[in-house]
């Protein structure tokens, strides 16, 4: 499966920040050493122009990021400190989720090594969401012509608000996100689908849930493209999470939907989206279990 790919995907952040920011390179590194990627399958992205992003971002929003004029109120919104080096990797982020559909459309699946920025609104970021990759990159593909349809379905532990109001109005995007309820972000937005998790659910329960509406928005949306946000804040033992996925309840819920996928032979890209384990290299570790999963369909 090939792969975007970026080492400025990580970059410095302040000491004991809360954010796993070496992720990134770590399932890198964790993907290498598995022979999951060979180098030949890496292809690392520019920036996104900004004409780009102003398909889903207010002027006045990129301005701000551009000139590093947040308001303090906007940077504690955001979770993130700004800098020259977090607008770079945004977009290089962006453009790497962008190269990722145009290898699905032609390899099945591909992924970013980044990605699923649900929380981004086209007015502000928040939840360490500075733009919302995946609205910028069915915009660009619809108005290219390269899609009619597209779906998002995402399983971060936090509902995708800022993805639900990029979204709104478009009839050719069918947002799906099943979330803990009494989780960030505590006022939600209307996606498509929107399916609350108790705290505490595990696996029998999530992968049932999963499984009956699944089958379903894969009939309803009939979609040229999928983005799948392989959300790994749903284990157990997350910082963020609530829920109480096991390891095998991870992988099991990675071979249900990629499995369903692969059946109907839709383009799918793989985002990483969120995941807050212990240590960075475990979080990685998670992160590469759907890597895993579709290696296993080789």
């Amino acid at each position: 499966m090939r792969v975007s790919y970026s080492p400025d995907y990580t970059i410095p952040l302040p000491i004991n920040h809360s954010f796993p920011m070496t992720k990134f390179s770590c399932l890198h590194t964790i993907l290498l050493r598995e022979d999951l990627l060979s180098l030949a399958d890496i292809y690392e992205p520019n920036e996104i122009s900004w004409e780009e992003l102003s398909l889903v971002h207010s002027i006045d929003y990129l301005r701000k990021l551009r000139n590093g004029t947040l308001s303090s109120s906007e940077e504690r919104r955001l979770g993130l400190p700004w800098s020259s080096a977090l607008v770079r990797r945004s977009r290089l982020a962006v453009q790497g989720t962008l190269m990722a559909a145009r290898m699905a459309l032609k390899d099945g699946f591909a992924a970013n090594l980044a990605g699923g920025t649900h929380h981004a609104f086209p007015d502000h970021g928040e939840g360490f969401c500075v733009l919302n990759d995946m609205a910028v990159t069915v915009k660009i593909l619809m108005q290219e012509n390269e899609v009619n349809r597209a779906l998002i379905i995402d399983l971060d532990v936090h509902q995708g608000n800022g993805t639900a109001v990029a979204f709104r109005g478009d009839f050719n995007t069918f947002t799906f996100s099943l979330h803990c309820a009494k989780n960030y972000p505590f006022v939600k937005e209307n996606s498509d689908l929107d399916v609350e998790l108790n705290d505490g659910t595990s696996d029998a329960e999530y992968l049932d849930i999963l499984n009956i509406h699944l089958s379903k928005i894969l009939k309803i949306a009939q979609p040229d493209i999928i983005f799948y946000l392989a959300g790994v804040d749903v284990v157990a033992g997350d910082r963020y999470g609530r829920i109480n996925l096991s390891r095998e309840g991870l992988l099991k819920r990675e071979r249900l939907v990629l499995g369903s996928i692969r059946e109907l032979s839709i383009p799918t890209v793989i985002l990483m989206a969120g995941g807050y384990a212990s240590t960075p290299e475990l979080t990685a570790d998670f992160h590469a279990d759907v890597h895993r999963v579709v290696a296993e369909f080789d």
